[in-house]
Formats: C-alpha cells, sequence, structure tokens
C-alpha cells in the first residue's frame, strides 16, 4: 500500500470534510505556477483589505472576488501598487492580464471549471477576507517542509466548487508533523494457523495448543486491524478463518512510521524465543479473543499454553 492508500483506509480522513481538510495544518495543494511546482496552503496571517487589487473574476458561471496581494512576482503592478487607486481601471485589468496570467491558469486547473477574468472590483465597501472567504498562500516547496517565504498571498470567496475541488485527502502533505504524529493501536502477531472452531469451546487453562509455526517466520505488526506490516511493505490485513496468535498486550505506532514501512523500513520488532521469557501471548479469531496464555514447550514442540 502507498501512504495515501492508507490515509483513506482510515475513517477519520475517509470520512473528513472538504472545509476540515483545507483547514486542516497540513492542507498543501501541489499545482503547476507557469513551468514550476508549487504548493497552496492556508494564509497564516490573512491580508487586509486595503493591501489587495480585488478582481472579479468567474469559475464557470459562478462570481467569485480574487484578491491579489502585493508580490515582486508582478513587477509592473508592484510599481504602481501604491497609486493603484489612482491608475484607470483598463490599465489595471491590462496589467493584471499580462502579469497574472500563471496564476489566474492554477486557479482555473485547481478548480476545474473555466476562469474568466470580468474586471477589477472598486474597493468602496469591499471587506477581504470575508466570512466566506479562503486567505492562501503560494510557496515555491511543493511539501510543507521545511517551511518557506510565501511567493504570494491571495484571496478567493469560498464556494461549494472552490471547496470540493481543495478540500480532497490528496491535499494532505503526508510529512507533515500533524500527519506523521498520528497514533494507531498496534498489536505483534506471531502466527496464523489452522484450528478447528469447534476446538475453540474446548479450551481449558492446561492445554497445549501445538504450534511449531511460532519459530517459523518473522512477526506481522496488526494496525488498526486495518494493515499488516511485514518484510514486503504494509498491506490490508487479510480476514480469514485462521486462528492468530498476537502479543496480548497492544502497542502503538504513528502514522509516520507506518509510512516509512512502505519504502521498505518497518519497525524493529522482536520475535518469540523458545525456553526464553516471551510476553503473554492470546489467540484470536474472526478479530475475538478465544483464549490467553503463554509459549512454552510440550514433546519437544512449540506450544501455545492456555492460560
Amino acid at each position: 500500500m502507498k501512504p495515501l492508500e492508507i490515509l483513506a483506509a482510515l475513517p477519520a480522513f475517509a470520512k473528513a470534510e472538504p472545509d476540515s481538510i483545507i483547514g486542516s495544518p497540513a492542507f498543501s495543494m501541489r499545482c503547476r505556477l507557469g513551468d514550476a511546482v508549487v504548493s497552496v496552503r492556508p494564509a497564516d496571517i490573512a491580508p487586509a483589505s486595503d493591501d489587495i487589487l480585488p478582481l472579479s473574476v468567474t469559475f464557470g458561471d459562478e462570481p467569485h472576488t480574487l484578491g491579489i496581494a502585493r508580490s515582486p512576482r508582478f513587477p509592473e503592478l508592484d510599481k504602481i501598487w501604491d497609486a493603484r487607486a489612482d491608475v484607470p481601471a483598463p490599465i489595471l485589468l491590462a496589467l493584471v492580464e499580462r502579469e497574472c496570467g500563471p496564476l489566474l491558469q492554477m486557479l482555473e486547473n485547481a478548480v476545474r471549471k473555466q476562469l474568466r477574468l470580468i474586471g477589477v472590483m472598486s474597493g468602496e465597501g469591499l471587506e477581504v477576507p470575508k466570512a466566506g472567504s479562503l486567505a492562501l498562500e503560494l510557496f515555491n516547496s511543493p511539501t510543507l517542509q521545511p517551511p518557506s517565504p510565501p511567493i504570494l498571498r491571495f484571496t478567493l470567496t469560498r464556494s461549494d466548487a472552490v471547496v470540493s475541488a481543495f478540500g480532497v485527502l490528496r491535499n494532505i502533505d503526508l510529512a507533515h508533523e500533524s500527519i506523521r504524529s498520528v497514533n494507531l493501536p498496534c498489536e505483534c502477531e506471531y502466527a496464523a494457523v489452522a484450528v478447528a472452531e469447534s476446538d475453540f469451546a474446548a479450551l481449558e487453562p492446561g492445554d497445549a495448543v501445538l504450534m511449531p509455526e511460532l519459530g517459523e517466520s518473522s512477526p506481522t505488526l496488526v494496525v488498526d486491524g486495518r494493515f499488516a506490516i511485514d518484510g514486503n511493505g504494509v498491506s490490508p490485513y487479510p480476514g480469514d478463518a485462521l486462528a492468530h496468535v498476537r502479543e496480548a498486550v497492544t502497542r502503538e505506532i504513528s502514522l509516520g512510521e507506518v509510512f516509512d514501512a512502505t519504502e521498505g523500513n518497518p519497525p524493529k520488532v522482536e520475535g518469540l524465543k523458545a525456553d526464553a521469557r516471551n510476553p503473554p501471548l492470546r489467540l484470536m479469531f474472526r478479530g475475538q479473543t478465544v483464549a490467553t496464555g503463554w509459549l512454552d514447550r510440550v514433546g519437544g514442540q512449540l506450544a501455545l499454553i492456555i492460560g
């Protein structure tokens, strides 16, 4: 499995609303600005209304206000910025069309609706950002870490089309610490063996279930009951009719460690050792614990001794 597939399999993220994804500290939408790959994320500090040039645009037939903050990326606009209120609207519009084309194209691609530049709006009575507006920043780095100064700030009125296009799970930066630090329950599984279901009811303390498999393979980490981590990476945990022997104590593992395991760096886990002190074990069937015990030898063979 790939990291994004793992994230999408977790209900807390799979059911996340677009608004909550955009509001996440890990939100980072990769876009292409001209020939450069950039990332868009919410601004830490929104530009004041008198620090932007408000433009009337449409996505399809839907009207929006795009507010562009002063930026060296727009050198001609930058030259007349302080006097922009005195510049005729047609001249301002011509400068925007000439210098801001890559930004407009980037937004059209991101929203997946045709963007049309209508004109420069009057600043009278305009409050930007306002309730229902997004304040956004553009970064040269496609990811959020290490942090870098924004190359551009802008505001965009919020709509269902914009929010649904931006607020998708692929726009979460999986390298961000707020994602990597999420902890999940994890259990160490030592073997999966065929045991008749009818035998479970007859198990009593002191019984021995012969399991030579316990010493044959490396442990598997079962994460959140959904994923299996082993030397081959991360895969969906299989539902089957086998009996599974796991460590009785549940651990925790971070999403970062799970992601790292997809790259061939699984957490180190000690296997069971015959004739050594081992952790308590439990026998599971169809996700339920049917017995607990410990590893021992019976007639020279490894066995789970029911406690």
